[in-house]
């Protein structure tokens, strides 16, 4: 029996997936719920390459419609979120006896023309020696092409998505664990424990969101009439002091077939990835293996001039992907593309499951969810996320630079690099942090470095932080750069403070106290 605490969607999973879902759902006028066991972005979705790209390699394998929709979308999501995506500009040097020159030349004329470009400039060849990027480069390369894609600051992603949703209606919980969810007729009743209390709710459709933990959840918590299996793929990142000094990234080739980029990280750093090889286990305890640490250190080895070993490795990630795919394929090989299956019999309530997908598609993968959603809950919404700018993103004309101009003539007192990072993690939201301050004492209690109080508190009261970790290592990247002293000053900072303002959203009217 439908009642006024009936949700239209109940989605299980706080990645990419499911927060772009609950967005785009609450957006159309749907009553949503969310529920993450963990942290926003804890898991597959701030371990990726942190890139918004076609993906070049797939061409390879004949994945035109995914990369002509992850091309397509490379601009759509620069527009919505021009603080946290910017444009990169890529170098693949030409090594003899891996891919042939002409097709790669090949590979970037479809890449440049597959997805209509019009911000971000096209391919051409160059001669290393006369280039920035051949400096570094170990001798014997000669030759290299220079292409387009760009970067994303992969856990913010996530999150601003959250607060939109938030924003547009829906309920987000983290720290709250799907327990089970079975059907009543055409409802699901769905038990969540948050805070050692357990809750029901009900929901006239269910999104299995979950990522790795999707056939886990159809296995043992969700009543679903087919229990599918998926390929988990584990990918693992190095983070080493910076090894050259210019704004360009590397894509590598690999006698494997495997590609490698390398790309200016935090300012200081050289990130390096990704491996590729089949995990089995609980998808919270992936971590690098040695074996990987060698792979990428070696491969590094073989195009710069600096040799870089382990012992440089100044921290590192790995991440599990759940694709849709066959066991005996080769893990590099498997697609990326996503399948969006639902599970339903008779007039019960649909559950639709989400499987495989990547960062850059995840917009896209929103609207065709909805679009399979929509006949069941009878919404004809049209979609409307693609003009809409996330939460941070509505710089007049999305000029990232001309913002942070205007910025530093407002907040002069501030350090220039403080007031960059602000403008870069959240955008326009950086006012919500700054507030009325007149100087740094105005930013409340100082933790060290560039880390103030009102930082900490709009993170716990507007984006779901609730531990240090959720600020150094997902609501940004302040884990590279800060002392050990700071880090204890934050989680200290935590253990202080109550949680309890973690569900205020960022709205008219609501602005930090």
């Amino acid at each position: 029996m439908l009642t006024s605490d009936t949700y239209d969607v109940a989605i299980i999973g706080g990645g990419i997936n499911g927060t772009g879902i609950a967005r785009d759902a609450a957006g159309r006028g749907l009553k949503v719920f969310l529920c993450e066991q963990n942290d926003l972005a804890s898991a597959t979705s701030s371990a990726s390459t942190k890139l918004i790209h076609g993906g070049l390699r797939y061409l390879e394998y004949y994945e035109f419609r995914l990369v002509r929709e992850a091309l397509i979308e490379r601009e759509v999501l620069l527009n919505a979120a021009p603080h946290i995506i910017w444009p990169l500009r890529f170098v693949l040097p030409h090594v003899k006896g891996l891919r042939p020159a002409w097709m790669i030349r090949l590979g970037l004329f479809l890449y440049d023309h597959l997805g209509g470009r019009k911000k971000l400039p096209g391919s051409k060849g160059v001669r290393l020696a006369a280039h920035p990027a051949g400096a570094p480069l170990a001798p014997g390369m000669d030759k290299a092409f220079v292409y387009s894609d760009c970067w994303v600051q992969d856990a913010r992603l996530v999150v601003l998505n959250a607060i939109d949703a938030q924003n547009r209606g829906a309920e987000i919980n983290v720290g709250t664990e799907c327990l089970s969810a079975r059907r009543e007729g055409d409802l699901w009743i769905v038990t969540v424990r948050q805070n050692g209390e357990e809750r029901q709710i009900r929901a006239r459709s269910l999104v299995n969101a979950a990522g790795p933990w999707c056939a886990e959840l159809l296995e043992n918590k969700v009543d679903a009439h087919k229990k599918q299996g998926i390929r988990l793929v584990q990918g693992s990142h190095i983070v080493v002091p910076k090894l050259f000094d210019h704004d360009y990234c590397y894509i590598f080739q690999n006698p494997d077939g495997r590609i490698v980029f390398a790309i200016p990280y935090e300012q200081d750093f050289t990130l390096i990835g990704t491996t590729d090889r089949d995990y089995k286990g609980d998808p919270a305890k992936v971590a690098i293996g040695s074996d990987e640490i060698s792979y990428l250190c070696d491969l590094a080895n073989t195009y710069f001039s600096r040799k870089i070993t382990p012992t440089d490795v100044v921290w590192s990630y790995s991440g599990v992907r759940p694709l849709y795919g066959n066991a005996d394929e080769d893990a590099s090989a498997v697609t990326r593309d996503y399948v969006l299956e639902i599970d339903q019999q008779n007039d019960e309530a649909p559950l639709l499951n989400i499987y495989g997908g990547k960062i850059t598609t995840y917009r896209k993968l929103a609207e065709s969810a909805l679009a399979r959603l929509s006949p069941y809950l009878g919404n004809d919404e049209a979609p409307w996320t693609s003009g809409t700018p996330l939460p941070g993103g509505d710089m007049p004309n999305g000029n990232f630079d001309a913002y942070l101009a205007a910025m530093q003539q407002r907040f002069s007192w501030l350090p220039a690099a403080q007031l960059y990072r602000y403008v870069r993690n959240y955008g326009t939201l950086s006012d919500r942090i700054i507030a009325n301050a007149s100087d740094t004492a105005g930013l409340g209690q100082h933790l060290g470095g560039d880390v103030y109080e009102n930082e900490l508190r709009y993170l716990m009261k507007h984006e779901w932080a609730r531990c240090a970790d959720d600020v150094l290592w997902r609501r940004s990247k302040l884990g590279l750069h800060v002392t050990q002293d700071t880090a204890t000053a934050i989680a200290n900072w935590f253990a202080k403070n109550n949680p309890s303002l973690l569900t205020a959203p960022i709205g008219e009217g609501n602005e930090d106290k």
